[in-house]
């Protein structure tokens, strides 16, 4: 809080104004904010679709410059992150603020493998899904239906349980996404195997078969890991203030990063990377890239290059940099042929040297770039979002824990009523 006021007028007709002090309130970084908490008293309230404009809760976890293309974790570069550091590794800054050191490391990644397993009793609760459902219909079932399963970690007041549930909840996440994989190509389930690393794991119980050894690559899992750390938090995003709306009502977490899930399945939020490959099939050849250009030129065709700019980011996104490194490193080690592929870094290489894409900064994306690397690996589209989903989920259980651990009120957000005024009822004979 500042010293620092604002002061709304508002003229009422006749002269009459109502002139109202609000307080600024001042971050560690970014803009100051104008706390309208005191408009409702005065018979007012503020109008922003969106919440654009809105700061719905204070928060020390993530801070994002889209002018500047910053992005930091407790403070630290998402750069620096992805290059020295991983993804349980940035899960432990996430949830507690600082970083481990190696005793607190080990003993936090121990505690993580040791929640990879789920009841076997959710084996046959996914007999209950359709064999083509969607993946993501399937996490959010059965990440919601985990508090019938574990009501030892329900109990929001107690630390204890708040604790135990982040841990089984970024545990289980890559269990069960790919249990859901499995599901739909009719393999059987592949239990954890924790002699290996997080991200690794993942790929064993993706791709792995129980009759024969799983063959992990190293720049593979580092790939598969640096996704799930660039995806990890990125501020009060739609999914992200879907879980601190749903925790605000006092639900359990489990029930609160369902619905987390539920708000990223949208295309406009986690369907971005898959939206870039339909793009890619949409274009279906390097001959076809000029064509498409120029539809995505011309301001009268509904067409749009998926994976290029961002909503926050108006310079570069940071995340971008280092996806593609590991995109590079995937494609080189994989040596793939595959004209989708090719039409990827064809046009990145036009995003990059062209005026028109500089102008508009139009630059390639973090999506962009894991969905090359997804479809690299051989990852239908239709479980993108859920390995999104996989990464954020410590970012949500992360600030549902720090509104649980402060201050907070039920969430509420006003309207701007536009139907009609009061009526009276007309009896049904005489309408």
């Amino acid at each position: 809080m500042t010293d620092k006021t604002a002061t709304l007028s508002i003229d009422r007709g006749e002269g009459k104004i109502d002139a109202i002090d609000l307080p600024v309130m001042e971050g560690s970084l970014g803009p100051n904010v104008v706390n309208v908490g005191a408009l409702t008293a005065n018979g007012y309230f503020t109008y922003d679709p969106g919440f654009t404009s809105t700061a719905a809760c204070e928060s020390k976890i993530t801070f994002i410059d889209g002018e500047k293309g910053i992005l930091l974790h407790r403070g630290y570069p998402i750069e620096q992150l992805a290059e020295h550091s991983d993804y349980l590794e940035t899960c432990y800054l996430l949830l507690y603020g600082e970083l481990p050191n190696p005793a607190e490391k080990h003993e936090f990644v121990s505690i993580v493998g040791k929640h990879t397993m789920v009841h076997e009793q959710i084996r046959t609760f996914f007999n209950g899904f359709r064999r083509d459902a969607h993946p993501m219909a399937i996490m959010c079932g059965v990440v919601g239906a985990l508090s019938a399963f574990y009501h030892d970690s329900t109990d929001i007041s107690d630390s204890h349980h708040r604790t135990v549930a982040a841990y089984r909840l970024i545990a289980k996440m890559p269990t069960i996404a790919a249990m859901s994989y499995k599901f739909s190509i009719g393999q059987p389930f592949m239990y954890p195997d924790n002699s290996l690393n997080y991200a690794a794991n993942f790929l064993h119980m993706m791709f792995g078969v129980p009759c024969e050894a799983s063959n992990i690559s190293p720049t593979i899992a580092k790939a598969m890991d640096r996704i799930f750390l660039l995806h990890a938090d990125h501020e009060q995003n739609a999914s992200t203030s879907t879980v601190r709306l749903a925790g605000s009502s006092q639900a359990n977490p489990f029930a609160c990063i369902a619905a987390g899930i539920a708000a990223l399945w949208g295309p406009s939020h986690g369907g971005a990377n898959e939206a870039v490959v339909k793009m890619l099939e949409e274009i279906e050849s390097v001959d076809n890239i000029d064509k498409f250009i120029a539809r995505a030129k011309d301001k009268d065709d509904p067409f749009r290059l998926m994976g290029f700019g961002h909503r926050v980011y108006k310079n570069f996104d940071p995340r971008a940099k280092v996806m593609k490194q590991a995109a590079d490193e995937v494609l080189e080690e994989l040596g793939i042929q595959d004209e989708m592929l090719e039409i990827a870094k064809r046009l990145e290489e036009i995003a990059l040297k062209d005026p028109y894409f500089i102008e508009k900064k139009l630059y390639p994306n973090v999506d962009f770039y894991s969905g090359i690397i997804l479809k690299a690996l051989g990852i239908p589209t239709s479980m993108f979002t859920v390995i999104f989903a996989i990464g954020r989920t410590v970012g949500w259980i992360a600030h549902w824990n720090e509104m649980i651990s402060g201050s907070y009120r039920i969430g509420r957000p006003r309207q701007l009523y536009t139907g009609y005024a009061q009526r009276d009822f007309v009896p049904l004979d005489n309408r």
